[in-house]
């Protein structure tokens, strides 16, 4: 295991650092005083861990392929941007576009999330991408899904406050979310979702998954499964085709 001090290296320097170690080899880097240098992770092709201890900055996990993160504070803005394989685990909240366009791999956020949190995302062959939110998320929830699994899950909020905001699966021509108890009345779906009871498959797959992200932050699994979900997908997976000519 190595240790990196980012306190005081701009993002350049940062990861130029962790490129070299993952080049030689090395298969555990734990990364300090992360204080929102971005890219972290970005394009990187290896099957190795990255332990980061504050916040990383925008586009973390970028188009990798294989990395394993796990992040001991919040995240910005990305997390996950297009990325093909590998494994984000964030223990505090993390902010717009989580998923952007991912189309394989997982993303584990114990907290919250903001706006557009898989946008664009989608399945890529026989990969299956996956988002779990343990939190809240912002407007605009599974916009333009293509593909994959959102679950969220909504712990720790407050009575009276909204699991999820407004324009939920806004454009979704593929894939799947499931949230975790009821929406209120008030919020607005996209007219391009249904909503719909998970079936008992549904919950097999929900049950592992659920299994895993109580595990990366010591929860227990079983109380968060006592809940009913519910399920989204789209009634078309081609709502604009009338709109063009082939």
């Amino acid at each position: 295991m190595k240790r990196l001090n980012a306190q005081g290296l701009s993002y350049r320097e940062l990861n130029e650092k962790i490129r070299a170690l993952l080049d030689s080899g090395e298969k555990e880097i734990v990364i300090e005083n992360v204080n929102g240098q971005r890219y972290i992770g970005t394009g990187v092709k290896a099957q190795a861990r990255l332990v980061v201890h504050g916040v990383p900055g925008n586009n973390l996990g970028a188009l990798m392929d294989g990395l394993h993160i796990e992040v001991y504070g919040n995240a910005q803005d990305g997390v996950g941007n297009t990325m093909n394989e590998g494994t984000i685990v964030v223990h505090g909240h993390a902010t717009d576009i989580t998923g952007y366009s991912m189309r394989g791999g997982k993303i584990f956020i114990r907290g919250h999330v903001g706006y557009r949190v898989g946008i664009h995302m989608k399945a890529f062959r026989e990969k299956n991408p996956v988002i779990v939110v343990g939190g809240k998320a912002g407007d605009f929830f599974g916009e333009y899904m293509a593909g994959g699994t959102l679950v969220l899950l909504g712990l720790d909020i407050k009575p009276g406050e909204q699991i999820v905001g407004n324009y939920i699966a806004t454009g979704m021509h593929g894939g799947e979310i499931f949230i975790r108890g009821k929406l209120d009345d008030d919020i607005l779906i996209g007219k391009e979702a249904k909503v719909l009871e998970p079936e008992e498959k549904d919950y097999h797959r929900l049950e592992a998954l659920i299994k895993e992200f109580a595990e990366y932050f010591d929860l227990d699994a079983d109380k968060i499964l006592a809940v009913p979900f519910i399920k989204l997908i789209p009634y078309n997976k081609r709502p604009y085709g009338n709109l063009y000519a082939y």
